[in-house]
């Protein structure tokens, strides 16, 4: 009829969905990119360890304390880093472990991050069993082929992979759980640090490049955090439980600065490439010397943990952690705690100053 719009009842039946859910905002913008994939220790670990015979474990209280579903297997008492930038990225939740990722879940990312992983093979055997990033990258081989069944062959797998963001955090147990334990590793007696940077780097350089070649594009790598400031470092080396343990913090700033060279390696010579270089050292360098500014109090303890600075060994089974969790910046002997967590997601997701990330932050990478 003449001056008259039909619109047929399924169009009427979803605009009226849309008009109620803007109403009710529960309309959420689409995640900035299609997949979020993680690679790590246990600072990102969202229960790939949970089945394994290890003893870096998170998945009992008090770890979870303040997480909605309780203990995961995060060594945290709640979110961790990558439960923070996934969210800021636009997903709704972070990528689900390895060990438990099925179907069309991994569509959206995997997180193979597992406790105690370094770059070096040997690393974090002392703690048992761990999946090394070597492990990790044969992991999302494993992913991959799983991603063509859903996508339809190999290049849709890889034009869609490109667009993905990856996160890689790796080297702390190289350092933690390896070159400063000399009673189980002979690599310090081998190394100087700076030929042990070398030598990291250069293995780390090659598992980068089986990940480009894989499909990864989008890649950040995420620098060591002051190690020799943790509560764990303070209990054993600092005369007065407060003052950071300078060769330690020495020799991850040397790696730290071949991680950030080796950026520019990557992206001059991998065509496509776009890695990026977070500084978890100055960011958690920053929150410490500022810490009024974010409400934290406490910089040298865990929240739970045994004996010196609480940083002797890791939360015990069903202990009773502080109470007051947001004024700590450490949960346990070695890992941030959810608010300190939060504070570094948002920084290394959109920086803060031009120091937090090189040559950008997440933010821009996704967008990339």
């Amino acid at each position: 009829m003449e001056g008259k719009v039909v619109v047929s009842e399924k169009a009427m039946w979803v605009l009226c969905v849309v008009l109620m859910s803007l109403c009710v905002g529960e309309v959420r913008a689409a995640p900035q990119v299609p997949c979020f994939f993680v690679f790590g220790d246990s600072l990102v670990d969202n229960g790939n360890n949970n089945a394994i015979a290890s003893l870096a474990r998170a998945n009992y209280l008090p770890y979870g304390i303040d997480y909605p579903s309780g203990p995961t297997g995060r060594f945290s008492n709640g979110l961790t880093s990558i439960d923070v930038i996934g969210k800021l990225l636009g997903f709704n939740g972070s990528p689900p472990p390895f060990s438990s990722a099925r179907g069309r879940t991994i569509l959206t990312g995997v997180n193979y991050a597992s406790a105690a992983a370094g770059i070096r093979e040997e690393t974090g055997r002392n703690l048992g069993a761990r999946i090394s990033f070597s492990g990790q990258l044969n992991n999302f081989q494993t992913t991959i082929a799983q991603l063509g069944q859903f996508l339809g062959g190999a290049d849709a797998t890889a034009s869609y992979l490109g667009q993905c963001v990856y996160s890689v955090g790796m080297g702390s147990n190289d350092y933690l759980n390896n070159y400063f334990m000399p009673l189980y590793y002979i690599t310090s007696r081998q190394y100087t640090p700076q030929q042990y940077a070398d030598i990291l780097i250069q293995q780390y350089s090659q598992q980068l490049r089986t990940l480009y070649n894989s499909g990864g594009r989008k890649i950040a790598l995420t620098g060591l955090g002051e190690i020799g400031c943790s509560p764990y470092e303070l209990a054993r080396g600092s005369s007065n439980g407060v003052t950071c343990v300078s060769n330690i913090n020495v020799a991850v700033r040397i790696f730290n600065d071949k991680v950030k060279s080796l950026v520019d390696d990557l992206n001059n010579n991998l065509p496509g490439a776009k890695f990026i270089f977070i500084n978890a050292y100055g960011i958690f360098n920053d929150i410490t010397a500022n810490k009024a500014s974010y409400g934290i109090k406490v910089t040298n303890r865990g929240c739970c943990g045994v004996g010196r600075n609480n940083g002797q060994i890791t939360c015990l089974p069903l202990q009773i952690p502080c109470p007051n969790r947001k004024e700590y910046l450490f949960w346990d002997a070695f890992h941030p705690s959810e608010i300190a967590n939060v504070f570094y997601g948002r920084r290394a997701y959109s920086a803060k100053s031009s120091s937090d990330a090189y040559p950008y932050d997440f933010q821009r990478l996704a967008n990339a």
